[in-house]
């Protein structure tokens, strides 16, 4: 599966668009990253920052978010998101995350990944389909 050091760090930037922002509350003006887009890139940034040490025919699944969207950051900031490796255990990866936008911390937290075989992942999730 390879080796995955405690320490090992990923960052990810992102410039907040129409196309992440929020749009239920009615006002252009109001419109910021979306909490859900948040928790997708620190996701992101956390898989991206193992993936190159994993044998080939493995990748990482998220199995546990706990994060803290701490402020707002409007359309035309950039977002730069940070992933930590804290933990390790087995297949378990733990990471602690975190986000800043232009002006001040936006998101801090916890997620947690697993290691899987693509292809006995992808099995299961077909025999469940089908099922």
């Amino acid at each position: 599966m390879g080796q995955i050091p405690v320490g090992i760090k990923g960052e990810f930037r992102l410039l907040v668009t129409r196309e992440v922002a929020v749009d239920f509350m009615g006002d252009e003006n109001a419109r910021v990253l979306s909490t859900p887009h948040l928790i997708a890139y620190l996701e992101l940034t956390c898989r991206n920052a193992v993936k190159s040490l994993l044998e080939a025919g493995y990748d990482t699944v998220g199995t546990h978010v706990d994060v803290k969207h701490l402020a707002a950051t409007p359309i035309g900031l950039h977002v730069k998101f940070m992933a930590e490796v804290i933990a390790v255990e087995d297949r378990r990866i733990q990471f602690r995350v975190e986000a800043y936008d232009e002006k001040e911390k936006v998101a801090e937290g916890t997620h947690e990944r697993f290691i899987v075989n693509v292809a006995r992942f992808g099995e299961r999730v077909q025999a469940k389909r089908a099922s």
